[in-house]
């Protein structure tokens, strides 16, 4: 009887070591290990849905692949964060494209103010231009995916109720939205976003372009009076995740398979982010009653002929580089009112 309850529990005991085996890879299977550069801080909604992709792709793939995800640019910092996933010093790097300002000469069309209604539209937009066209300016990189802010609007010390308000007014922006207020009349200033609280504190800057979500992200409510909804005009900020080429083809196609799968689920898990983002930004600018002005028609129809200049300069410069600039303006008009009109917007 003692031999048989001895063999019953060596039997026992090789079944659950084998069970356990199966839950991972073999000690003889290489695990592979990847860096993730993400220039968000890692309280941020956005890293955090990374790090929820990074996790999935182990998850799937079994352990096989991991991926250290290294937030708030210590790897890489944001404008560096492309030029590090080429060079391999990260295996995958998320960043904005307008980061890197004539870097990206077609897919900065993404970011004009062509009226975004909120997140997930404005990456499920990003993402399918971004593999429609593979332009050459990604071509040194595999793009996974593409996701991009709400739309952006105007908070402002002053109320600005019509276009004549933003005559002169000093107004943070940086990139394409210098230009988007320079057409409005305005007089941009260029700061980070770390810069712009005390910036607006202290009257060195009247107001600030920036999606709604930032107003509670970086507290910026505190230091504003009002609120314009611009979405009319509303420009984004296109953000990639990319991989090195060297590390994506050192994949074995299945796992290839995997990221790839993981990634198309992650566009709409980025959108869902940005538009909840968008709806605690909203929340925290009522909590503190700050004024949320609302464009008349016919103010809408006067920002946006204001803006028109800005989308004739894309146009024109794409166009003196070979690129299908108008194309592709035509093409992202076409897919916003699609995915708006599916969105109910």
């Amino acid at each position: 009887m003692r031999w048989c309850n001895i063999f019953l529990s060596l039997v026992v005991t090789a079944i659950v070591l084998t069970a356990l085996m199966g839950c991972g890879p073999s000690s003889e299977e290489k695990v592979t290990e990847l860096s993730y550069s993400v220039f968000f801080p890692p309280t941020h909604i956005q890293c955090q849905t990374a790090q929820t992709w990074a996790d999935e792709i182990g998850r799937r793939t079994n352990g096989k692949v991991k991926i250290t995800v290294y937030p708030g640019g210590t790897l890489t910092n944001a404008p560096q964060c492309y030029e590090g996933v080429v060079s391999g010093v990260s295996d995958i790097g998320m960043s904005c494209f307008a980061y890197t300002r004539g870097r990206f000469p077609l897919l900065e069309g993404l970011d004009l103010p062509l009226g975004y209604p909120n997140g997930m539209v404005a990456t499920k937009v990003a993402t399918e231009m971004t593999h429609k066209y593979q332009p050459a300016e990604v071509n040194d990189v595999v793009v996974l995916y593409v996701h991009a802010h709400g739309p952006g609007i105007l908070a402002s010390r002053k109320p600005v109720r019509q276009l004549e308000d933003l005559a002169d007014l000093k107004v943070r922006a940086t990139g394409l939205s210098s230009k988007i207020v320079q057409s409005l009349g305005g007089t941009p200033i260029a700061m980070s976003q770390g810069e712009t609280y005390e910036a607006l504190q202290k009257g060195v800057v009247d107001a600030t372009f920036c999606p709604i979500e930032t107003l509670k992200g970086w507290k910026q409510a505190e230091v504003i009076n009002h609120v314009t909804e611009t979405s009319v005009i509303g420009y984004t900020t296109a953000m990639f995740v990319v991989m090195n080429k060297d590390a994506w083809n050192r994949l074995s196609p299945e796992v290839q398979k995997v990221f790839a799968e993981v990634s198309d689920q992650w566009v709409e898990k980025h959108g869902q982010a940005w538009d909840q983002a968008d709806r605690e930004g909203l929340a925290y600018v009522q909590e503190l009653q700050r004024e949320i002005i609302t464009l008349d028609a016919a103010q809408q129809q006067r920002w946006q002929t204001a803006v028109q200049s800005v989308l004739d300069e894309y146009v024109s410069a794409a166009t003196e580089k070979g690129l299908p600039g108008q194309e592709f303006l035509d093409d992202l008009r076409a897919l916003i009112a699609k995915h708006s009109e599916a969105a109910g917007q």
